[in-house]
């Protein structure tokens, strides 16, 4: 276990989540333009970023829910062609999902849309202020590692 985290660790900590959770929210709007619910974009997200085939369980691990919810999740992308099943390359018997090229743009349109939001409100910031938060981007980004599954 690690050490204990300060008052002020906790503070910025806390103020960092709710930063962060208003940032997903705001940018999640943009989302609506790809006509792709929350979930199927998540899991294909997982898919597109994460760079190589899941199963089906692999997938719902990563999404934080049971199977058949996942099930029904990878259903609903097969039918928008945006996600395939396939036998896994490594193993002839495991079934895997991967995206498909629609798949694939749909997600990179969509950061595109949320990277040109983010940045159009970045700027309002100054040189200075731009500079910090690039920074603190960075810091956070190698702090994450250190963050430890319940």
């Amino acid at each position: 276990m690690g050490k204990q985290p300060s008052r002020e660790c906790e503070r910025v900590a806390d103020r960092l989540h709710s930063a962060s959770i208003r940032l997903l929210r705001r940018l999640r709007l943009h989302d609506k333009a790809s006509g792709v619910g929350p979930a199927q974009l998540s899991a294909l997200s997982v898919l597109v970023f994460g760079g190589r085939p899941l199963s089906l369980g692999e997938l719902a691990e990563a999404e934080q829910v049971k199977d058949p919810t996942m099930s029904r999740i990878v259903a609903g992308m097969i039918r928008a062609g945006l996600a395939k099943r396939q036998f896994s390359e490594e193993d002839r018997r495991r079934l895997v999902i991967s995206p498909t090229d629609k798949g694939i743009l749909v997600l990179q349109q969509g950061r595109k849309r949320r990277v040109q939001a983010l940045a159009e409100a970045l700027t309002n910031l100054s040189h200075e202020e731009l500079r910090l938060v690039g920074e603190a981007a960075e810091i956070v980004f190698r702090a994450l590692p250190r963050i430890h599954n319940p």
